[in-house]
């Protein structure tokens, strides 16, 4: 079926988005009338995402679509800006909000953060099996199916995915053999409920002293370190210059050509050690470290916290983590321009499954978070270093505070390291249920 949106180039796309955008700040600075009491519901981060939403939803844009040719040829096409905005925009603005990190600081965020992402694995764990056993009870068929056509082989891709992420995701498609013809409906269900979990925890942050509050969290530790870098900031301020400018440029997109260009070997040389390791389980395990987006992050991540230790931490003063909160909020835009809003109909059985899980997911971190009285940052972070991986993790944690998005990406990493081997315990247990 021909589903072309109306505007397919990508220079219009950019330009609708970077309206979207404006529009969302625009308003959002308007101190009287309708707007301030709007955002004192919906933060402007959900606005950024939500707007594309909406343009993609009625037809505006899309980021896939296929056309028919007069002799019934079909072509796929897919736009570029997700990925621009992640392999490029992504690695600069962690770079520039790590350029002033005060790493003692994130480190003295203590061991709740931890809990709280391994709660998050657990929560995807357990939620899987139990989504299973509830749905079948109403609806067997929903998780039916034998041999590679068995719903829990491909919900192992979901686990795969929202434990650690793509190439996790890859791993477990290639470990449980599921039905490739029907992997894209898996992909459809990682995208909406993920997708709308984001958008959950996005409404969450507009309301954090609240949870927080209510959670009865110790954010100490949180504040001082947002108090520290604040600090730092005035202390350093100063009008950006157009040399101030470029050097912040030259920065963050020369460390982001360094992080691509020793992607480009450390990945393939990693794939290859990985592909002679005997025992399958152990080489899929171990599969993330042939992508060259997890290279990528993580090489950009530790050269900003080396510059962080130079002179080059000074430039926080002339705005450098205000460069990096537009690439976010790009980036933002381009994940919400990824979600049609009436894809949620189109596969209502495996789209229960997956909000089952991932309510059981929320549910677990709340509990915990009730447990040990941890801030909303740790859960919304915690959970979304699962979930979204190092592309949504460093989003939510800046929106807390620009200088705390490196807690996301380090989480993020985490998720990489333990994905496969926890999707596989959630895969067996999901086999488990569903020929119970």
């Amino acid at each position: 079926m021909d589903n072309t949106p109306i505007f397919t180039d990508d220079t219009i796309v950019f330009g609708l988005l970077m309206l979207a955008l404006g529009f969302v700040f625009v308003t959002e600075s308007i101190k009287t009338g309708f707007w301030p009491k709007f955002y004192k519901i919906v933060p402007g981060l959900f606005m950024a995402y939500m707007v594309p939403a909406v343009l993609t939803t009625t037809g505006l844009i899309s980021p896939e679509w296929t056309t028919v040719s007069d002799n019934g040829e079909i072509t796929e096409h897919s736009s570029n800006l997700y990925y621009v905005s992640s392999r490029y925009l992504l690695p600069a603005a962690l770079v520039l909000m790590t350029l002033s990190i005060d790493l003692k600081g994130v480190f003295n965020l203590g061991w709740k953060a931890l809990v709280m992402f391994f709660t998050g694995t657990l929560g995807i764990v357990i939620g899987g099996p139990i989504a299973i056993l509830l749905i079948s009870s109403v609806s067997p068929e929903t998780v039916g199916g034998v041999g590679p056509d068995a719903v829990w082989r491909g919900l192992s891709t979901l686990a795969g995915s929202w434990i650690g992420g793509g190439a996790n995701q890859t791993a477990m498609l290639e470990i449980y053999g599921y039905n490739q013809a029907k992997y894209g409906g898996m992909v459809f269900v990682d995208i909406v409920v993920a997708n709308i979990w984001m958008a959950i925890i996005l409404i969450g942050i507009g309301k954090r002293n609240r949870i927080n509050k209510w959670l009865k969290a110790d954010t100490a530790s949180i504040e001082a370190l947002k108090e520290k870098m604040s600090t730092f900031s005035e202390k350093v301020k100063r009008n950006p210059s157009l040399t101030d400018i470029m050097i912040i440029c030259a920065i963050a997109f020369g460390t982001v050509s360094i992080a691509h260009l020793s992607a480009n070997y450390l990945a393939p040389l990693f794939e290859g050690i990985v592909a002679s390791i005997e025992s399958p389980t152990t080489r899929n395990i171990f599969t993330f470290l042939g992508s060259k987006f997890f290279w990528m992050i993580s090489i950009a991540t530790i050269i900003a916290i080396l510059l962080s230790f130079t002179k080059a931490k000074n430039y926080e003063g002339a705005g450098a983590s205000k460069f990096g909160s537009v690439f976010i909020y790009i980036l933002v835009a381009s994940i919400g321009m990824k979600m049609d809003l009436t894809m949620i109909f189109d596969n209502l059985g495996l789209i229960a499954i997956g909000i089952v899980w991932m309510t059981i997911h929320a549910l677990l971190l709340i509990l915990v978070a009730k447990l040990i009285k941890a801030p909303y940052f740790f859960l919304a972070v915690g959970s979304q270093a699962n979930v979204g991986g190092a592309a949504s993790a460093p989003i939510v944690a800046s929106a807390f505070h620009p200088s705390l998005a490196t807690v996301g990406v380090l989480l993020a990493v985490f998720g990489y390291a333990v994905g496969t081997i926890a999707a596989i315990g959630c895969t067996i247990l999901m086999e488990l249920a569903a020929i119970s």
